[in-house]
């Protein structure tokens, strides 16, 4: 997170709202073994709760099946920002960003829960690809009892949300536009759209 204030929110619904829009994540924890982490789908259950699976065979699964505390990073747009999109080019070049982290503990998701999870999944995600989605009824029973025996799905229960959206809140409108405009050129158009949109 972020220091600046200007760069941080309150607003858990933008917190929930990139977690659906990114869909990916990584947790991580200190184990008996040392740090690790994973990388993984993601979807915001409502109530502050974060749902996400992991192999059967991570380092990190039966650490938090046991009940643990972890750490979630979801990573928005990024970008270079260039002092010469400033009207005063007697500055530093920074980046933009947008990032949260979620901590919680975290609880195993019993059977019923995760084959839902992974149904609210599987329609999200083929929904964005357009065209007919491929449904999970298209596994064969062995199929997809093999997928329950390798993966292992958990809730967070997030106590602490810290987003970060550094979006040139701290520069001047004009800068901003070129900023964005800078910003779309270099082929970040999500980010470009988000520097547009923050309160300056």
């Amino acid at each position: 997170m972020h220091p600046d204030p200007q760069f941080r929110s309150h607003d858990l619904a933008a917190c929930e709202k990139l977690i659906a829009d990114i869909g990916f994540g990584t947790i991580f924890a200190a184990t008996p073994e040392g740090l690790r982490a994973a990388r993984t789908p993601l979807l915001s259950a409502g109530n502050g709760v974060v749902q996400f699976h992991l192999s059967a065979r991570n380092a990190l699964t039966g650490h938090l099946a046991g009940g643990a505390e972890a750490l979630i990073v979801v990573n928005g747009p990024d970008g270079y920002v260039s002092p010469r999109w400033y009207a005063n080019r007697d500055t530093v070049p920074t980046w933009n960003y947008v990032s949260l982290e979620c901590e919680g503990p975290v609880t195993r998701m019993a059977d019923e829960g995760l084959e839902a999870f992974l149904h609210a999944a599987i329609a999200k995600h083929e929904a964005r690809l357009g065209g007919e989605p491929w449904r999970a009824e298209e596994s064969s029973g062995k199929t997809w009892a093999g997928l329950f025996k390798g993966i292992v799905g958990f809730d967070m229960a997030v106590r602490d949300w810290r987003p970060t959206f550094k979006l040139s809140q701290n520069k001047p409108p004009e800068d901003r536009t070129r900023i964005a405009e800078g910003l779309e050129t270099a082929g970040v158009p999500a980010l470009a759209q988000l520097v547009r949109g923050a309160d300056a």
